[in-house]
């Protein structure tokens, strides 16, 4: 079912924007590659990889209550480097995830700090008009204009190249279930602050 997602998520699309301008993109051969995005130093002691989908009402609880702390206490300081990895259950959070990487590393994660705030209002439509009208409001607000967001969203090619990379890492690290987390190679489920933080500092003293 996850392999026909993104040859789900470009048909609705179809819908949304031109055919000829989608035929024209269905033309490059040239092979997309995709990279997961990070914080902090490559070379940090803990190296955390969170798997979250933007649809994920436990993801977005986590980067509510979790995240904040995370990120000033131990991604900020050098301590730890987190890395983003993108999942797809659904054609909104794939959506939602092309509208993220439109803004590049420089605005990725503050549109992704956006997505998981306003996941309630952004993604409560059954219309895809109006869920996509959402997601352009929020790159809007983050500095994006319709004309690169159209580029974006037409992206066939890098929307199959999203979900062959997801599902590869899905698969290798063995994921059943968002949020989860791989710490310096061990797997986690979802966990408070307090959860984390122990482990961090355990592999911190080790």
């Amino acid at each position: 079912m996850l392999k026909k997602l993104a040859a789900a998520a470009t048909i609705a699309l179809v819908a949304l924007f031109p055919l000829t301008a989608l035929a024209q993109e269905a033309e490059t051969t040239t092979p997309v590659e995709i990279t997961d995005f990070s914080l902090g130093p490559a070379d940090a002691k803990v190296q955390i990889t969170e798997y979250a989908s933007f649809t994920c009402p436990h993801c977005a609880t986590f980067h509510a209550n979790v995240w904040p702390q995370l990120k000033s206490e131990y991604v900020d300081t050098g301590k730890v480097r987190f890395t983003y990895r993108e999942v797809y259950f659904d054609r909104y959070g794939l959506w939602a995830a092309m509208v993220a990487r439109c803004g590049g590393e420089m605005r990725y994660f503050g549109i992704v700090d956006m997505i998981f705030e306003q996941q309630q209002e952004w993604a409560a439509s059954d219309d895809p008009n109006v869920v996509i009208g959402n997601l352009r409001t929020i790159a809007k607000t983050a500095g994006l204009d319709d004309a690169s967001l159209d580029v974006c969203l037409k992206d066939g090619a890098k929307a199959e190249a999203m979900v062959a990379h997801f599902e590869a890492n899905m698969a290798a690290d063995e994921i059943e279930g968002t949020p989860s987390f791989i710490i310096n190679g061990e797997k986690h489920s979802n966990m408070s602050f307090d959860e984390m933080k122990a482990l961090i500092d355990a592999k911190l003293a080790e």
